[in-house]
Protein backbone atom coordinates (compact mmCIF):
# COMPACT_ATOMS: atom_id res chain seq x y z
CA UNK A 1 0.00 0.00 0.00
CA UNK A 2 2.68 2.47 0.95
CA UNK A 3 4.42 2.18 -2.39
CA UNK A 4 1.35 3.74 -4.04
CA UNK A 5 1.41 6.76 -1.79
CA UNK A 6 3.23 10.02 -2.24
CA UNK A 7 4.26 11.37 1.16
CA UNK A 8 4.46 15.16 1.23
CA UNK A 9 5.45 18.01 3.40
CA UNK A 10 7.37 16.45 6.28
CA UNK A 11 9.46 18.79 8.40
CA UNK A 12 10.46 18.57 12.05
CA UNK A 13 9.47 21.18 14.55
CA UNK A 14 12.71 20.65 16.41
CA UNK A 15 16.12 19.07 15.91
CA UNK A 16 16.65 16.93 12.86
CA UNK A 17 17.68 13.37 13.54
CA UNK A 18 18.20 10.41 11.28
CA UNK A 19 16.58 7.75 13.40
CA UNK A 20 13.57 7.17 15.58
CA UNK A 21 12.04 4.45 17.64
CA UNK A 22 10.60 1.81 15.38
CA UNK A 23 7.39 1.84 17.37
CA UNK A 24 7.02 5.62 17.41
CA UNK A 25 3.89 6.84 15.61
CA UNK A 26 4.17 9.74 13.19
CA UNK A 27 1.39 11.62 11.42
CA UNK A 28 1.94 11.76 7.71
CA UNK A 29 -0.27 13.51 5.22
CA UNK A 30 -0.48 11.34 2.14
CA UNK A 31 -1.72 11.74 -1.37
CA UNK A 32 -2.86 8.97 -3.66
CA UNK A 33 -2.52 9.28 -7.44
CA UNK A 34 -2.13 13.04 -7.16
CA UNK A 35 -5.52 13.59 -5.50
CA UNK A 36 -6.46 14.25 -1.93
CA UNK A 37 -8.26 11.26 -0.40
CA UNK A 38 -11.56 11.99 1.32
CA UNK A 39 -10.28 10.96 4.70
CA UNK A 40 -7.83 12.16 7.32
CA UNK A 41 -4.15 11.50 8.09
CA UNK A 42 -2.66 8.04 8.14
CA UNK A 43 -0.82 6.74 11.20
CA UNK A 44 2.49 5.17 10.20
CA UNK A 45 5.39 3.93 12.23
CA UNK A 46 8.92 5.05 11.54
CA UNK A 47 9.69 1.52 10.40
CA UNK A 48 6.81 1.68 7.90
CA UNK A 49 8.21 4.90 6.52
CA UNK A 50 11.77 3.59 6.35
CA UNK A 51 10.79 0.34 4.68
CA UNK A 52 8.58 2.04 2.11
CA UNK A 53 11.30 4.46 1.08
CA UNK A 54 14.35 2.25 1.51
CA UNK A 55 17.45 3.81 0.03
CA UNK A 56 16.19 7.39 0.10
CA UNK A 57 18.15 9.99 2.06
CA UNK A 58 15.57 11.42 4.43
CA UNK A 59 15.59 12.94 7.88
CA UNK A 60 12.85 12.94 10.45
CA UNK A 61 12.30 14.37 13.90
CA UNK A 62 11.90 12.14 16.89
CA UNK A 63 9.50 14.73 18.22
CA UNK A 64 6.23 15.90 16.63
CA UNK A 65 6.07 16.68 12.92
CA UNK A 66 4.27 19.30 10.90
CA UNK A 67 3.93 20.12 7.24
CA UNK A 68 6.58 22.24 5.60
CA UNK A 69 5.83 25.56 4.00
CA UNK A 70 3.83 24.76 0.94
CA UNK A 71 5.59 25.73 -2.25
CA UNK A 72 3.54 27.90 -4.60
CA UNK A 73 2.93 26.12 -7.88
CA UNK A 74 0.39 27.66 -10.25
CA UNK A 75 0.06 24.38 -12.22
CA UNK A 76 -0.28 22.09 -9.23
CA UNK A 77 -3.55 20.19 -8.74
CA UNK A 78 -3.18 20.49 -4.95
CA UNK A 79 -5.22 23.31 -3.43
CA UNK A 80 -2.62 24.53 -0.94
CA UNK A 81 -0.03 24.74 -3.69
CA UNK A 82 -1.95 26.70 -6.34
CA UNK A 83 -3.59 28.78 -3.57
CA UNK A 84 -0.53 29.23 -1.38
CA UNK A 85 -1.13 31.07 1.90
CA UNK A 86 2.51 32.12 1.97
CA UNK A 87 2.29 33.56 -1.56
CA UNK A 88 -0.89 35.47 -0.70
CA UNK A 89 0.67 36.99 2.39
CA UNK A 90 3.91 37.80 0.57
CA UNK A 91 1.82 39.46 -2.14
CA UNK A 92 -0.07 41.57 0.40
CA UNK A 93 3.25 42.63 1.98
CA UNK A 94 4.65 43.47 -1.44
CA UNK A 95 1.61 45.61 -2.23
CA UNK A 96 1.79 47.44 1.07
CA UNK A 97 5.53 48.08 0.77
CA UNK A 98 5.21 49.44 -2.78
CA UNK A 99 1.96 51.38 -2.49
CA UNK A 100 3.79 54.70 -2.90
CA UNK A 101 5.98 53.53 -5.79
CA UNK A 102 4.29 55.52 -8.54
CA UNK A 103 6.80 54.54 -11.21
CA UNK A 104 6.10 50.86 -10.60
CA UNK A 105 2.35 51.44 -10.49
CA UNK A 106 2.47 53.44 -13.74
CA UNK A 107 4.35 50.59 -15.43
CA UNK A 108 1.63 48.17 -14.33
CA UNK A 109 -1.07 50.46 -15.71
CA UNK A 110 0.79 50.66 -19.00
CA UNK A 111 0.91 46.88 -19.12
CA UNK A 112 -2.81 46.75 -18.31
CA UNK A 113 -3.61 48.88 -21.38
CA UNK A 114 -2.31 46.05 -23.56
CA UNK A 115 -5.46 44.11 -22.54
CA UNK A 116 -3.57 40.91 -21.85
CA UNK A 117 -4.07 40.91 -18.09
CA UNK A 118 -1.82 41.50 -15.11
CA UNK A 119 -0.59 39.16 -12.37
CA UNK A 120 -2.16 38.74 -8.93
CA UNK A 121 0.82 40.58 -7.42
CA UNK A 122 0.48 43.53 -9.80
CA UNK A 123 -3.27 43.63 -9.18
CA UNK A 124 -2.75 43.63 -5.41
CA UNK A 125 -0.50 46.66 -5.73
CA UNK A 126 -3.16 48.55 -7.70
CA UNK A 127 -5.72 47.66 -5.05
CA UNK A 128 -3.46 48.95 -2.27
CA UNK A 129 -2.85 52.30 -3.96
CA UNK A 130 -5.10 55.11 -2.66
CA UNK A 131 -3.91 57.89 -4.98
CA UNK A 132 -7.06 59.42 -6.51
CA UNK A 133 -5.41 60.13 -9.86
CA UNK A 134 -4.29 56.52 -10.17
CA UNK A 135 -7.69 55.19 -9.07
CA UNK A 136 -9.34 57.25 -11.80
CA UNK A 137 -6.88 55.80 -14.32
CA UNK A 138 -7.71 52.30 -13.10
CA UNK A 139 -11.39 53.00 -13.72
CA UNK A 140 -10.60 54.42 -17.16
CA UNK A 141 -8.63 51.32 -18.18
CA UNK A 142 -11.32 49.00 -16.82
CA UNK A 143 -13.93 50.79 -18.94
CA UNK A 144 -11.70 50.53 -22.02
CA UNK A 145 -11.13 46.80 -21.54
CA UNK A 146 -14.78 46.09 -20.86
CA UNK A 147 -15.80 47.93 -24.04
CA UNK A 148 -13.09 46.29 -26.15
CA UNK A 149 -14.15 42.74 -25.35
CA UNK A 150 -17.80 43.04 -24.39
CA UNK A 151 -18.91 46.35 -25.85
CA UNK A 152 -22.03 47.67 -24.16
CA UNK A 153 -23.71 44.25 -24.07
CA UNK A 154 -25.12 43.01 -20.75
CA UNK A 155 -26.14 39.35 -20.61
CA UNK A 156 -29.37 38.67 -18.69
CA UNK A 157 -30.13 35.65 -16.50
CA UNK A 158 -32.21 34.53 -13.54
CA UNK A 159 -31.47 32.13 -10.67
CA UNK A 160 -33.82 29.23 -10.00
CA UNK A 161 -33.54 27.70 -6.54
CA UNK A 162 -34.57 24.04 -6.65
CA UNK A 163 -34.13 23.12 -2.98
CA UNK A 164 -32.80 24.60 0.25
CA UNK A 165 -32.27 21.29 2.04
CA UNK A 166 -28.63 21.22 3.14
CA UNK A 167 -26.41 19.15 5.45
CA UNK A 168 -23.62 21.72 5.78
CA UNK A 169 -23.01 24.01 8.74
CA UNK A 170 -21.88 27.17 6.91
CA UNK A 171 -22.26 29.96 9.47
CA UNK A 172 -22.92 32.71 6.88
CA UNK A 173 -25.71 30.89 5.01
CA UNK A 174 -29.30 30.48 6.28
CA UNK A 175 -29.49 27.06 4.63
CA UNK A 176 -27.18 25.61 7.29
CA UNK A 177 -28.43 22.36 8.76
CA UNK A 178 -29.11 23.68 12.27
CA UNK A 179 -31.34 26.57 11.17
CA UNK A 180 -34.84 25.72 12.40
CA UNK A 181 -36.51 29.02 11.45
CA UNK A 182 -36.14 28.76 7.68
CA UNK A 183 -38.81 26.85 5.78
CA UNK A 184 -37.38 23.90 3.87
CA UNK A 185 -38.63 23.38 0.32
CA UNK A 186 -37.86 21.22 -2.68
CA UNK A 187 -39.46 21.66 -6.10
CA UNK A 188 -41.03 18.67 -7.78
CA UNK A 189 -40.58 18.28 -11.54
CA UNK A 190 -44.11 19.61 -12.09
CA UNK A 191 -43.34 22.62 -9.90
CA UNK A 192 -40.12 23.16 -11.88
CA UNK A 193 -42.19 23.13 -15.09
CA UNK A 194 -44.47 25.82 -13.71
CA UNK A 195 -41.57 27.98 -12.51
CA UNK A 196 -39.78 27.70 -15.85
CA UNK A 197 -42.91 28.67 -17.79
CA UNK A 198 -43.24 31.72 -15.52
CA UNK A 199 -39.61 32.60 -16.24
CA UNK A 200 -40.16 32.12 -19.98
CA UNK A 201 -43.18 34.42 -19.82
CA UNK A 202 -40.92 37.08 -18.30
CA UNK A 203 -38.55 36.68 -21.27
CA UNK A 204 -35.66 34.78 -19.72
CA UNK A 205 -33.53 32.42 -21.84
CA UNK A 206 -30.72 31.65 -19.38
CA UNK A 207 -31.01 30.16 -15.88
CA UNK A 208 -28.61 29.50 -13.03
CA UNK A 209 -29.74 26.47 -10.99
CA UNK A 210 -29.13 26.60 -7.24
CA UNK A 211 -29.52 23.88 -4.61
CA UNK A 212 -28.29 23.09 -1.13
CA UNK A 213 -25.99 20.12 -0.57
CA UNK A 214 -28.00 17.15 0.64
CA UNK A 215 -27.17 13.63 -0.59
CA UNK A 216 -30.70 12.33 0.03
CA UNK A 217 -32.89 15.30 -0.85
CA UNK A 218 -30.77 16.76 -3.66
CA UNK A 219 -28.77 13.90 -5.20
CA UNK A 220 -27.08 14.39 -8.57
CA UNK A 221 -29.93 12.40 -10.17
CA UNK A 222 -32.40 15.06 -9.04
CA UNK A 223 -30.25 17.82 -10.55
CA UNK A 224 -29.91 15.93 -13.84
CA UNK A 225 -33.64 15.24 -14.03
CA UNK A 226 -34.35 18.91 -13.35
CA UNK A 227 -32.01 20.01 -16.14
CA UNK A 228 -33.74 17.64 -18.56
CA UNK A 229 -37.15 18.97 -17.49
CA UNK A 230 -36.08 22.59 -18.02
CA UNK A 231 -34.68 22.00 -21.51
CA UNK A 232 -37.82 20.09 -22.53
CA UNK A 233 -40.25 22.96 -21.88
CA UNK A 234 -41.36 24.91 -24.95
CA UNK A 235 -44.04 27.48 -24.15
CA UNK A 236 -45.34 29.88 -26.79
CA UNK A 237 -42.16 31.54 -28.06
CA UNK A 238 -40.28 30.79 -24.84
CA UNK A 239 -37.43 28.36 -24.21
CA UNK A 240 -34.57 28.14 -21.76
CA UNK A 241 -31.54 27.85 -24.01
CA UNK A 242 -28.75 27.66 -21.43
CA UNK A 243 -28.78 26.16 -17.93
CA UNK A 244 -25.85 27.02 -15.70
CA UNK A 245 -25.45 25.02 -12.51
CA UNK A 246 -24.31 26.14 -9.05
CA UNK A 247 -24.19 23.04 -6.86
CA UNK A 248 -21.76 21.59 -4.34
CA UNK A 249 -18.36 20.22 -5.29
CA UNK A 250 -18.65 16.70 -6.64
CA UNK A 251 -16.70 13.95 -8.41
CA UNK A 252 -15.19 13.87 -11.89
CA UNK A 253 -17.80 11.31 -12.92
CA UNK A 254 -20.67 13.55 -11.79
CA UNK A 255 -19.15 16.47 -13.68
CA UNK A 256 -19.17 14.27 -16.79
CA UNK A 257 -22.85 13.60 -16.18
CA UNK A 258 -23.54 17.33 -15.88
CA UNK A 259 -21.62 17.92 -19.11
CA UNK A 260 -23.62 15.21 -20.88
CA UNK A 261 -26.83 16.82 -19.61
CA UNK A 262 -25.89 19.94 -21.57
CA UNK A 263 -25.11 22.45 -18.86
CA UNK A 264 -23.55 25.76 -19.79
CA UNK A 265 -21.26 26.91 -16.98
CA UNK A 266 -20.49 25.08 -13.75
CA UNK A 267 -20.38 27.68 -10.99
CA UNK A 268 -18.96 27.28 -7.51
CA UNK A 269 -17.97 30.05 -5.15
CA UNK A 270 -14.95 29.50 -2.96
CA UNK A 271 -16.48 31.72 -0.22
CA UNK A 272 -12.96 32.42 1.14
CA UNK A 273 -9.49 31.24 0.16
CA UNK A 274 -8.13 31.54 3.70
CA UNK A 275 -7.97 27.86 4.68
CA UNK A 276 -7.99 28.47 8.43
CA UNK A 277 -10.96 30.81 8.23
CA UNK A 278 -12.65 28.56 5.67
CA UNK A 279 -12.59 25.65 8.10
CA UNK A 280 -13.96 27.84 10.91
CA UNK A 281 -16.80 29.08 8.69
CA UNK A 282 -17.66 25.51 7.64
CA UNK A 283 -17.53 23.56 10.91
CA UNK A 284 -19.66 20.61 9.75
CA UNK A 285 -20.74 18.84 6.61
CA UNK A 286 -18.94 17.83 3.40
CA UNK A 287 -18.17 21.44 2.54
CA UNK A 288 -15.75 21.68 5.48
CA UNK A 289 -13.13 19.90 3.36
CA UNK A 290 -11.16 22.86 1.99
CA UNK A 291 -9.13 20.90 -0.54
CA UNK A 292 -12.11 19.00 -1.94
CA UNK A 293 -13.96 22.28 -2.45
CA UNK A 294 -11.04 24.29 -3.81
CA UNK A 295 -10.02 21.59 -6.29
CA UNK A 296 -13.58 21.26 -7.66
CA UNK A 297 -12.86 23.29 -10.79
CA UNK A 298 -9.96 21.00 -11.64
CA UNK A 299 -12.25 17.99 -11.42
CA UNK A 300 -14.90 19.80 -13.48
CA UNK A 301 -12.33 20.48 -16.20
CA UNK A 302 -11.20 16.86 -16.05
CA UNK A 303 -14.86 15.86 -16.42
CA UNK A 304 -15.08 17.74 -19.71
CA UNK A 305 -16.79 20.94 -18.56
CA UNK A 306 -15.19 23.73 -20.57
CA UNK A 307 -16.78 26.73 -18.87
CA UNK A 308 -16.43 27.21 -15.12
CA UNK A 309 -17.34 30.16 -12.94
CA UNK A 310 -15.54 31.15 -9.75
CA UNK A 311 -16.09 33.76 -7.06
CA UNK A 312 -15.71 34.63 -3.40
CA UNK A 313 -18.18 36.03 -0.89
CA UNK A 314 -16.52 39.30 -0.02
CA UNK A 315 -16.86 40.03 3.66
CA UNK A 316 -16.01 36.60 5.05
CA UNK A 317 -12.28 37.35 5.20
CA UNK A 318 -10.24 40.46 4.47
CA UNK A 319 -10.91 41.69 0.97
CA UNK A 320 -7.17 41.82 0.26
CA UNK A 321 -6.67 38.13 1.01
CA UNK A 322 -9.62 36.87 -1.00
CA UNK A 323 -8.94 39.24 -3.88
CA UNK A 324 -5.45 37.77 -4.30
CA UNK A 325 -6.69 34.20 -3.84
CA UNK A 326 -9.39 34.72 -6.47
CA UNK A 327 -6.88 35.93 -9.06
CA UNK A 328 -4.49 33.09 -8.22
CA UNK A 329 -7.31 30.64 -8.88
CA UNK A 330 -7.95 32.27 -12.26
CA UNK A 331 -4.23 32.08 -13.07
CA UNK A 332 -4.18 28.40 -12.06
CA UNK A 333 -7.00 27.51 -14.45
CA UNK A 334 -5.39 29.43 -17.31
CA UNK A 335 -1.95 27.92 -16.71
CA UNK A 336 -3.18 24.36 -16.17
CA UNK A 337 -5.98 24.03 -18.73
CA UNK A 338 -5.24 26.81 -21.20
CA UNK A 339 -8.43 28.67 -20.37
CA UNK A 340 -9.33 30.80 -17.38
CA UNK A 341 -12.71 31.12 -15.70
CA UNK A 342 -15.64 31.79 -18.02
CA UNK A 343 -17.13 33.98 -15.32
CA UNK A 344 -16.11 35.59 -12.05
CA UNK A 345 -18.82 36.58 -9.57
CA UNK A 346 -18.32 39.21 -6.89
CA UNK A 347 -21.08 38.89 -4.28
CA UNK A 348 -20.87 40.75 -0.97
CA UNK A 349 -22.11 39.31 2.31
CA UNK A 350 -25.65 40.49 2.98
CA UNK A 351 -28.40 39.96 5.53
CA UNK A 352 -30.38 36.72 5.51
CA UNK A 353 -32.50 34.61 7.82
CA UNK A 354 -30.41 33.58 10.86
CA UNK A 355 -27.45 35.58 9.49
CA UNK A 356 -26.52 39.00 10.88
CA UNK A 357 -23.85 40.85 8.90
CA UNK A 358 -22.83 42.57 12.16
CA UNK A 359 -21.30 39.23 13.20
CA UNK A 360 -18.74 39.57 10.41
CA UNK A 361 -16.03 42.21 10.74
CA UNK A 362 -14.75 42.28 7.16
CA UNK A 363 -17.54 44.16 5.39
CA UNK A 364 -16.36 45.79 2.15
CA UNK A 365 -17.34 49.46 1.66
CA UNK A 366 -18.56 50.66 -1.74
CA UNK A 367 -15.41 52.54 -2.75
CA UNK A 368 -13.21 49.49 -2.15
CA UNK A 369 -15.73 47.22 -3.83
CA UNK A 370 -15.73 49.33 -6.99
CA UNK A 371 -11.92 49.17 -7.09
CA UNK A 372 -12.04 45.39 -6.70
CA UNK A 373 -14.40 45.00 -9.66
CA UNK A 374 -12.38 47.35 -11.87
CA UNK A 375 -9.07 45.64 -11.10
CA UNK A 376 -10.50 42.16 -11.67
CA UNK A 377 -11.61 43.38 -15.09
CA UNK A 378 -8.06 44.58 -15.74
CA UNK A 379 -6.40 41.43 -14.38
CA UNK A 380 -8.68 38.94 -16.16
CA UNK A 381 -9.86 40.96 -19.19
CA UNK A 382 -11.55 38.07 -21.01
CA UNK A 383 -13.78 36.78 -18.23
CA UNK A 384 -17.47 37.50 -17.89
CA UNK A 385 -18.21 39.31 -14.64
CA UNK A 386 -21.46 38.80 -12.76
CA UNK A 387 -23.30 40.94 -10.22
CA UNK A 388 -26.55 39.78 -8.64
CA UNK A 389 -29.56 41.45 -7.05
CA UNK A 390 -27.66 41.45 -3.77
CA UNK A 391 -26.54 44.89 -4.95
CA UNK A 392 -28.83 47.89 -5.21
CA UNK A 393 -29.80 49.45 -8.53
CA UNK A 394 -27.46 52.37 -7.78
CA UNK A 395 -24.53 50.07 -7.06
CA UNK A 396 -25.21 47.92 -10.12
CA UNK A 397 -25.29 51.00 -12.36
CA UNK A 398 -21.83 52.00 -11.15
CA UNK A 399 -20.46 48.49 -11.54
CA UNK A 400 -21.73 48.08 -15.11
CA UNK A 401 -19.26 50.66 -16.38
CA UNK A 402 -16.35 49.23 -14.38
CA UNK A 403 -16.41 45.68 -15.70
CA UNK A 404 -19.67 43.81 -15.06
CA UNK A 405 -21.01 42.01 -18.15
CA UNK A 406 -23.80 39.83 -16.72
CA UNK A 407 -26.66 40.68 -14.34
CA UNK A 408 -29.80 39.01 -13.08
CA UNK A 409 -33.21 40.57 -13.45
CA UNK A 410 -36.56 39.94 -11.77
CA UNK A 411 -34.78 37.48 -9.48
CA UNK A 412 -36.10 35.35 -6.65
CA UNK A 413 -33.78 33.83 -4.05
CA UNK A 414 -36.54 31.72 -2.53
CA UNK A 415 -37.15 28.14 -3.63
CA UNK A 416 -39.36 28.82 -6.63
CA UNK A 417 -41.21 32.09 -6.21
CA UNK A 418 -41.73 32.99 -9.89
CA UNK A 419 -45.23 31.51 -10.24
CA UNK A 420 -46.36 33.08 -6.98
CA UNK A 421 -44.06 35.39 -5.06
CA UNK A 422 -43.24 33.96 -1.67
CA UNK A 423 -44.86 35.60 1.35
CA UNK A 424 -42.54 36.72 4.20
CA UNK A 425 -43.79 34.01 6.54
CA UNK A 426 -42.86 31.29 4.02
CA UNK A 427 -39.20 32.25 4.42
CA UNK A 428 -37.16 29.99 2.12
CA UNK A 429 -34.83 32.63 0.62
CA UNK A 430 -31.05 32.37 0.72
CA UNK A 431 -30.48 36.12 1.05
CA UNK A 432 -32.30 39.42 0.94
CA UNK A 433 -32.62 41.07 -2.47
CA UNK A 434 -31.64 44.74 -2.85
CA UNK A 435 -32.91 45.23 -6.42
CA UNK A 436 -36.60 44.28 -6.62
CA UNK A 437 -37.34 45.50 -10.15
CA UNK A 438 -39.05 43.32 -12.73
CA UNK A 439 -37.10 42.02 -15.71
CA UNK A 440 -38.80 44.53 -18.01
CA UNK A 441 -37.91 47.39 -15.68
CA UNK A 442 -34.28 46.23 -15.67
CA UNK A 443 -34.27 45.94 -19.47
CA UNK A 444 -35.70 49.45 -19.89
CA UNK A 445 -33.15 50.79 -17.37
CA UNK A 446 -30.30 49.22 -19.34
CA UNK A 447 -31.59 50.74 -22.57
CA UNK A 448 -31.73 54.15 -20.90
CA UNK A 449 -28.08 53.68 -19.90
CA UNK A 450 -27.18 52.76 -23.51
CA UNK A 451 -26.44 49.14 -22.66
CA UNK A 452 -27.74 46.33 -24.88
CA UNK A 453 -29.74 43.80 -22.82
CA UNK A 454 -28.65 40.50 -24.36
CA UNK A 455 -30.41 37.15 -24.00
CA UNK A 456 -27.83 35.46 -26.20
CA UNK A 457 -26.81 31.81 -25.68
CA UNK A 458 -25.34 31.31 -29.15
CA UNK A 459 -21.72 30.49 -28.29
CA UNK A 460 -22.70 27.70 -25.93
CA UNK A 461 -25.14 26.23 -28.45
CA UNK A 462 -22.65 26.53 -31.33
CA UNK A 463 -19.89 24.81 -29.35
CA UNK A 464 -17.89 27.98 -28.82
CA UNK A 465 -16.94 27.13 -25.24
CA UNK A 466 -13.74 26.96 -23.24
CA UNK A 467 -10.60 27.77 -25.23
CA UNK A 468 -12.60 28.11 -28.47
CA UNK A 469 -14.62 30.98 -27.02
CA UNK A 470 -11.58 32.60 -25.44
CA UNK A 471 -9.57 32.41 -28.66
CA UNK A 472 -12.29 34.26 -30.57
CA UNK A 473 -12.59 36.80 -27.77
CA UNK A 474 -8.84 37.44 -27.58
CA UNK A 475 -8.62 37.83 -31.36
CA UNK A 476 -11.46 40.33 -31.43
CA UNK A 477 -13.50 38.16 -33.80
CA UNK A 478 -16.28 37.55 -31.32
CA UNK A 479 -17.67 41.02 -32.10
CA UNK A 480 -19.06 39.71 -35.38
CA UNK A 481 -21.06 37.18 -33.37
CA UNK A 482 -21.90 38.92 -30.10
CA UNK A 483 -23.29 42.21 -31.33
CA UNK A 484 -25.69 40.73 -33.91
CA UNK A 485 -26.70 37.97 -31.47
CA UNK A 486 -27.40 40.56 -28.78
CA UNK A 487 -29.56 42.60 -31.18
CA UNK A 488 -31.42 39.51 -32.41
CA UNK A 489 -32.26 38.30 -28.89
CA UNK A 490 -33.22 41.80 -27.82
CA UNK A 491 -35.58 41.86 -30.81
CA UNK A 492 -37.15 38.60 -29.62
CA UNK A 493 -37.63 40.07 -26.15
CA UNK A 494 -39.24 43.33 -27.24
CA UNK A 495 -41.56 41.54 -29.71
CA UNK A 496 -42.74 38.90 -27.22
CA UNK A 497 -42.49 40.32 -23.69
CA UNK A 498 -41.67 44.03 -23.47
CA UNK A 499 -43.87 46.85 -22.29
CA UNK A 500 -44.70 49.51 -24.93
CA UNK A 501 -42.09 51.92 -23.52
CA UNK A 502 -39.37 49.26 -23.48
CA UNK A 503 -40.32 48.12 -27.00
CA UNK A 504 -39.99 51.63 -28.41
CA UNK A 505 -36.56 52.13 -26.82
CA UNK A 506 -35.38 48.69 -27.90
CA UNK A 507 -36.41 49.19 -31.53
CA UNK A 508 -34.54 52.50 -31.62
CA UNK A 509 -31.38 50.87 -30.24
CA UNK A 510 -31.51 47.98 -32.72
CA UNK A 511 -31.93 50.36 -35.67
CA UNK A 512 -29.04 52.52 -34.46
CA UNK A 513 -26.56 49.75 -33.59
CA UNK A 514 -27.11 47.37 -36.50
CA UNK A 515 -24.76 49.58 -38.53
CA UNK A 516 -21.99 48.90 -35.97
CA UNK A 517 -21.71 45.18 -36.84
CA UNK A 518 -18.16 45.15 -38.31
CA UNK A 519 -18.51 42.44 -40.96
CA UNK A 520 -20.69 43.41 -43.93
CA UNK A 521 -22.02 39.88 -44.52
CA UNK A 522 -22.80 39.45 -40.82
CA UNK A 523 -24.56 42.81 -40.80
CA UNK A 524 -26.70 41.85 -43.79
CA UNK A 525 -27.58 38.47 -42.28
CA UNK A 526 -28.49 40.13 -38.97
CA UNK A 527 -30.83 42.51 -40.81
CA UNK A 528 -32.47 39.52 -42.49
CA UNK A 529 -32.95 37.71 -39.16
CA UNK A 530 -34.45 40.83 -37.57
CA UNK A 531 -37.00 41.06 -40.38
CA UNK A 532 -37.87 37.38 -40.02
CA UNK A 533 -38.43 37.84 -36.28
CA UNK A 534 -40.92 40.59 -37.13
CA UNK A 535 -42.65 37.99 -39.31
CA UNK A 536 -43.00 35.50 -36.47
CA UNK A 537 -39.86 33.34 -36.72
CA UNK A 538 -37.56 32.82 -33.72
CA UNK A 539 -34.20 31.49 -32.55
CA UNK A 540 -31.61 32.78 -35.01
CA UNK A 541 -27.96 32.91 -34.09
CA UNK A 542 -24.47 33.50 -35.41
Amino acid sequence: MLSALLVVALVPMSGLVTSASAAEKIDVLVWCNGSRPPYDDYDLTYSDFENAFDGLDFKISSDSLTKTKTMYDVKSKIAEEFISDEEIRDTMDYAKNNSDNKNLIKSILQKARECKGITHREAALLLECDDKEIINEIYEIAREIKHRFYGNRIVMFAPLYLSNYCVNGCVYCPYHAKNKSIRRKKLSQEEIRAEVIALQDMGHKRLALEAGEHPLMNPIEYILESINTIYSIKHRNGAIRRVNVNIAATTVENYRRLRDAGIGTYILFQETYNKTNYEALHPTGPKKDYAWHTEAMDRAMQGGIDDVGIGVLFGLDTYRYDFVGLLMHAEHLEATYGVGPHTISVPRLCKADDVDTADFENAVPDDIFYKIVAIIRIAVPYTGMIISTRESAKSRERLLELGISQISGGSRTSVGGYVTEEMPDENSAQFDIADHRTLDEVVEWLLDLDHIPSFCTACYREGRTGDRFMTLLKNGQISNCCLPNALITLKEYIRDYASPATREKGEAMIKRLLADVPNERARAKAAEYLDRIDNGERDFRF
